[in-house]
């Protein structure tokens, strides 16, 4: 074999192992795109299955009759955050409760407006303790659909709760958190996204 023939066969062959590794590479990011797409859905289902990392109820639940621990006190708070975007105040009017395991308790929270049109939004909330999200039962709450506020409106809304008295004992304290987010209206509610 010449030198020029073995020089043309070791090109050919650098370039079909640039080629090997440019498809590596290429299959590789597609398999990490495709990863970090099902992750959300696949955090969703272990957190329903395990009821892990305080995601709480997004459903009603009907009350039930629960003998109420009057042995035991467990402070209850509320903390409320804004999302990005969103032109609300919400406050929780009863900031915390000091509650018996198996009672019904009601809280009250206020939504404002501040813009000077609807705007659409939705309360995602969260339990912590993350095992506190179990033995929490929420009977009624604004978080378990989206809420339409018109142009500088004022409203309250309840939440309705029970804690299981099967709540660990070494659990003294929950803290339920509600985050608001941004949810598009309908073009024919309004014009404008939120």
């Amino acid at each position: 074999m010449t030198s020029d023939e073995y020089a043309s066969a070791r090109r050919v062959d650098q370039q079909a192992g640039v080629m090997r590794t440019v498809r590596r590479t290429l299959l590789a990011l597609a398999g990490m795109l495709g990863f970090a797409f099902a992750l959300v859905p696949l955090y969703d289902v272990f957190c329903n299955l395990t009821g892990l990392n305080g995601k709480a109820a997004s459903q009603a639940k009907a009350a039930v009759a629960m003998e109420i621990d009057e042995s035991r006190w467990i402070s209850v708070r509320f903390i409320v955050q804004q999302g990005q975007g969103l032109s609300w105040t919400l406050e929780a009017l009863d900031e915390s409760f000091r509650i018996h395991p198996g009672g019904q308790y009601s809280a009250r929270f206020v939504f404002i407006n501040h813009a000077d049109r609807a705007v659409r939004g939705r309360a995602v909330p969260s339990v912590s303790p993350s095992e506190g999200s179990l033995h929490l039962r929420k009977i009624t709450c604004f978080c378990f659909q989206e809420q339409t506020l018109a142009a500088g409106e004022r409203r309250e809304l309840p939440l309705v709760f029970q804690v299981d008295p099967d709540l660990p004992e070494d659990i003294r304290d929950l803290t339920l958190a509600y985050t608001l987010y941004p949810v598009a209206l309908a073009a024919s509610d309004n014009d404008d996204d939120v």
